[in-house]
């Protein structure tokens, strides 16, 4: 008997794809379906309509004493939810720890099986339900309370059995799911999604939240390298500057010019100070100019003396920002101290590879 089960499911295996996906002939077919411009549109203005109900009836005396809470925690604030409340509530703590503000997700499920033993008397746990009726968060709710903490629901309709249950609660005016059997949780996500990220700008203006401290939660990102980042940072050091005198002949130069993935020359004088610059560009310049008169000039005659430059200690943003301002965009910016020592060189493409 146990063969004969087998071998069918062997043979199915082994059928190709093709054959096999033709065999699920009693899924739906959607190849036919059509949604037109009117309709789109018109479910857009109706989801505009319903957020906008929100915004009208939202009580900020709540709101107020939400953010307080959060405030005056000197513990961890937790979120917890069920379902698609599970995951705004999970991506609000995220919000809140990139702000540097100590939270995190807590499961229902995975709490009443011995992850509640993080709660303390010192934290808040915020729980999401539209309904306010999660059966998963009523179970947890005496538990936490047992630990001490603050319970607060937050929920979209009024009266529910989790709102009288905990120390506080915030309710979310929703009109109806933008759902036409007003059942998919589309509408109402969206409004505890924009609740959450709402308290969590509120709490960075409160905490003075500077932009330096925000970017040092980023890091890895291109928000925080563009706050954190300096050209010292980024730039190539002096022994890797492609440098010549300006008594120099063009033409004794190109290996320099070409050979250190600069596209130009900084030209300086025997203190290592900057005199001008010249660039590959300058070299096509001056060849279409002079012809063979190239081979006896010197780049101090052709090299721009009055180039941009930028200092070790400004930010990588800001050279950037140099090198696309008008009248034209430049590819590199020599480095100097204040004495006009030219100690680096930053490109383009250097600052692209950084992930600026």
């Amino acid at each position: 008997m146990f063969s004969r089960h087998v071998a069918p499911t062997l043979k199915r295996a082994n059928t190709p794809f093709t054959s096999f996906s033709v065999s699920m002939g009693s899924l739906p077919a959607f190849e036919q379906a059509h949604i037109d411009g009117n309709t789109l549109t018109k479910l857009f203005r109706s989801q505009q309509s319903h957020l906008n109900f929100f915004f009208d009836h939202i009580d900020h005396s709540q709101t107020l004493a939400f953010t307080r809470a959060l405030l005056r925690t000197s513990g961890t604030v937790f979120f917890t939810g069920v379902g698609k409340s599970g995951f705004v509530a999970h991506k609000i703590s995220q919000t809140l720890v990139s702000l540097g503000i100590r939270s995190a997700f807590l499961s229902p499920v995975d709490a009443l099986h011995g992850d509640i033993g993080i709660l303390s008397d010192r934290d808040v746990l915020v729980l999401l339900s539209k309904s306010g009726a999660t059966e998963e968060l009523l179970r947890l709710v005496p538990c936490a309370r047992a630990k001490g903490a603050l319970l607060i629901a937050v929920t979209s309709v009024e009266g529910n059995a989790l709102s009288v249950m905990c120390d506080m609660t915030v309710h979310l005016p929703l009109q109806r799911e933008l759902c036409p059997f007003n059942l998919a949780p589309v509408t109402s996500t969206a409004i505890q999604m924009v609740f959450g990220d709402t308290v969590a700008i509120a709490l960075m203006e409160a905490r003075n939240l500077t932009k330096e401290e925000y970017a040092a939660n980023h890091p890895a990102g291109k928000i925080g390298k563009s706050l954190i980042f300096k050209v010292k940072d980024v730039m190539k050091k002096q022994d890797e500057v492609p440098i010549c005198r300006e008594s120099d002949l063009i033409m004794d130069q190109l290996v320099e010019l070409t050979s250190k993935g600069c596209g130009c020359l900084l030209v300086i004088d025997d203190g290592y100070r900057l005199i001008g610059t010249f660039t590959d560009g300058d070299l096509r310049r001056t060849l279409r100019a002079s012809g063979e008169a190239i081979f006896k000039l010197t780049v101090g005659e052709m090299c721009n003396r009055k180039p941009r430059i930028i200092g070790p200690e400004a930010m990588a943003v800001e050279a950037m920002q140099k090198m696309e301002a008008p009248p034209s965009p430049v590819q590199f910016l020599p480095v100097i101290n204040d004495q006009n020592v030219v100690i680096g060189i930053v490109t383009l493409h250097g600052l692209v590879s950084a992930g600026l």
